[in-house]
């Protein structure tokens, strides 16, 4: 398998979720399937906007960013429901856990869209069963669609990831740049937008072709240092490598890793695992962060996986608390077959400023017992009930990646 990945440069995908928002939403209600429907802000009022629709809406001319008093218009019967922000994070967050089981090179770019480096993946297969088992999966377990592209580079990739919607796989080598993007106007062409393209065609670039065969002082001189980079895109170069400590709204911070061989004791598992949590330990040190919930991925050497959490009554950031939790997931659901990967995930992540305990009196005497608080405390646990203070704490942690999915489950939970 190794032989279908190239022996220099890289292995990209970008999946890139289609109607993200309105997809989310059929999920949760499946009489929403096969209508067109609208996700709009101010639904209630005709001057809404679009914010993304259904591909049967599309079908009737509706498109994101339409006023809602014309997308009525158009379609008469458009179901029209306002965003609902918690449910596509907690899907987002559902997908980008499943993508990390495939490697733990993987970078969000937005709510519904991420970069996945699986250069050292071949392992799992080739590019493009990985891409058909990530969207199969997405699909199953999330009933969500998607289209991935695969490329040598981040630009090709988004570029492929557009080619084809909804549930798409399309492949955009480099030598493919002449016949495929070359002939397009430069305003279908990423990182072009409306403006940018006015400017390129009034000095005769119209097409992604000439771009790539344009004078760079002109260039320079009508866009800046961007005029450069986008001649390098349209010629199909991108040197930007996928960054997973790209941090996005709904942060979460991991690592796993595939084992050399299968392993099925128990003390070198547990080994595996304490190198693991330190690994994310220093991550969220790093980020002055917190993990309000611990995940712990389990592949078998027959590929099947399992990922299990558990919520926290306190965030951590310790190793040692990280360690604890995901040693009790281990033991509890591990059933002793030989294993092929191991993944820590400390999920909820939060900024160590915002974290706090819920303070019962013991946890409070370990943490204050430099602090001449607990008398005060008492007093008004007496009066008010021992649940009714929590303290805001700034944590210093000491010193010393195929992660969680969500199954289908995720839409009852609503987490």
């Amino acid at each position: 398998m190794q032989e279908m990945y190239p022996k220099k440069g890289r292995v990209i995908l970008h999946v890139d979720m289609n109607s993200f928002y309105a997809s989310v939403e059929m999920a949760y209600d499946s009489s929403l399937k096969g209508k067109p429907l609208a996700i709009a802000g101010n639904a209630s009022e005709r001057r809404g906007i679009i914010v993304t629709c259904s591909y049967e809406a599309r079908m009737f001319g509706v498109k994101t960013t339409m006023p809602l008093w014309e997308a009525k218009k158009l379609c008469p019967s458009l179901i029209i429901m306002e965003p609902d922000f918690d449910k596509y994070r907690t899907a987002s967050q559902a997908m980008f856990d499943l993508l990390r089981q495939y490697t733990s090179l993987v970078e969000p770019v937005s709510i519904d869209e991420g970069y996945l480096d699986i250069t050292e993946c071949h392992e799992l297969g080739s590019p493009v069963e990985i891409a058909k088992s990530i969207q199969q999966r997405i699909r199953q377990t999330l009933d969500l669609p998607c289209s991935i592209g695969i490329a040598p580079n981040k630009f090709l990739a988004k570029t492929a990831s557009d080619m084809k919607k909804p549930m798409g796989i399309t492949i955009l080598r480099k030598r493919d740049v002449p016949s495929m993007l070359w002939p397009l106007d430069v305003g279908e062409m990423h990182g072009v937008g409306e403006k940018t393209a006015e400017k390129l065609k009034a000095i005769g670039v119209d097409t992604i072709g000439r771009l790539a065969a344009a004078n760079e002082i002109q260039l320079k001189h009508t866009l800046g240092i961007i005029g450069l980079k986008l001649k390098q895109r349209a010629n199909g170069e991108d040197h930007r490598q996928v960054d997973p400590e790209s941090i996005f709204e709904h942060k979460s911070v991991g690592n796993s890793t595939t084992l050399p061989q299968d392993i099925a004791n128990e003390k070198e598992l547990l080994s595996v695992l304490e190198r693991l949590s330190s690994q994310v330990a220093k991550r969220l040190k790093r980020k002055g962060l917190a993990g309000q919930k611990i995940g712990i991925t389990i592949r078998f050497k027959d590929r099947r996986t399992i990922t299990r959490s558990k919520k926290l009554i306190n965030p951590v950031s310790l190793e040692k608390d990280i360690l604890r939790e995901a040693v009790s997931l281990f033991q509890t659901h591990w059933n002793g077959d030989p294993l092929r990967l191991l993944g820590v995930t400390a999920f909820e992540v939060i900024e160590i400023e915002e974290a706090y305990k819920q303070l019962d009196l013991f946890s409070y005497q370990m943490d204050a017992k430099e602090e001449p608080l607990l008398d005060a405390l008492e007093k008004i646990q007496g009066k008010y009930g021992k649940k009714v203070i929590q303290k805001g704490i700034s944590i210093k942690p000491s010193d010393g990646a195929a992660q969680t999915s969500f199954s289908k489950d995720f839409l009852d939970r609503g987490e």
